[in-house]
C-alpha cells in the first residue's frame, strides 16, 4: 500500500496531478479544490490510497489523512466507486459529510455530480453507523430546512456546496426566518 508521497508536481490535468517521486512520475487523482489550488513546479505532500482493479492500479491523493479516511468510508458504500467518492470529496468537505450524515440530509449528497437521490440515501444509511454524533461536536449548527432553500439558491447561482454552506453558517443567529432575507445575508458573505 502506498500511504503517502512527497514530490514535485510536473503536470496538472483533468485526470489529476503527475507527481515526480524519485525520478518516476505518478498520476494521482485528487479532489478538484486541491487540483485548482496547486501549480506545476510546486512540491506537494499527499496522503494516498491505492485502488487495485483487475485492469488498473489507480492512486488517489488527499491533503489530509481525514479526507483519505472519508474516501475509504465512501468506497465501502455499495454502488460508490473511486470516481464517485472523489467527486463527493470535491464537492463536500469531511465536516459537511459529517453534518449531512448526523442531520440525515441525503439531498446534500445528491448535489454531487453522478450521485442521485437513491445513491445519496445509500451513502447516508451506510455511513450512519460509521460516523458518530460525538465527531461533530464543536461544528456549527446543522442546516435547517429553510437554509436548504438558501443552499439551493446559492448553488443555482454557481457557488459550490462547500462555499454555500460556509456562507449559510455565517448568517447571524438572529437573522429573519425568511428565505429572501437569509439569501441576501448569505450573498454578503461573498463580498
Amino acid at each position: 500500500m502506498i500511504a503517502s508521497l512527497f514530490g514535485e508536481i510536473t503536470e496538472i490535468s483533468s485526470a489529476g496531478l503527475v507527481v515526480r517521486v524519485g525520478g518516476v512520475g505518478l498520476l494521482v487523482s485528487v479532489p478538484a479544490p486541491l487540483r485548482a489550488r496547486v501549480k506545476a513546479g510546486e512540491t506537494i505532500s499527499l496522503h494516498t490510497y491505492l485502488v487495485v482493479r483487475e485492469d488498473a492500479l489507480s492512486l488517489y491523493g488527499f491533503d489530509t489523512a481525514e479526507e483519505r479516511e472519508f474516501f475509504v468510508l465512501l468506497l465501502g458504500v455499495n454502488g460508490v466507486g473511486p470516481r464517485t467518492a472523489l467527486a463527493t470529496l470535491s464537492v463536500l468537505t469531511p465536516d459537511a459529510i459529517r453534518r449531512a450524515v448526523v442531520s440525515e440530509q441525503a439531498d446534500l449528497f445528491a448535489k454531487v455530480p453522478g450521485v442521485g437521490k437513491k445513491t445519496g440515501q445509500k451513502i447516508l444509511l451506510q455511513l450512519q453507523g460509521k460516523i458518530q454524533d460525538t465527531e461533530v461536536t464543536g461544528l456549527p449548527a446543522v442546516i435547517t430546512n429553510l437554509d436548504t432553500e438558501v443552499l439551493d439558491a446559492l448553488t443555482g447561482l454557481g457557488y459550490s456546496v462547500v462555499e454555500a454552506q460556509t456562507a449559510i453558517q455565517a448568517i447571524p443567529h438572529d437573522a429573519p426566518q425568511d428565505v429572501e432575507a437569509r439569501l441576501r445575508l448569505a450573498l454578503q458573505y461573498f463580498r
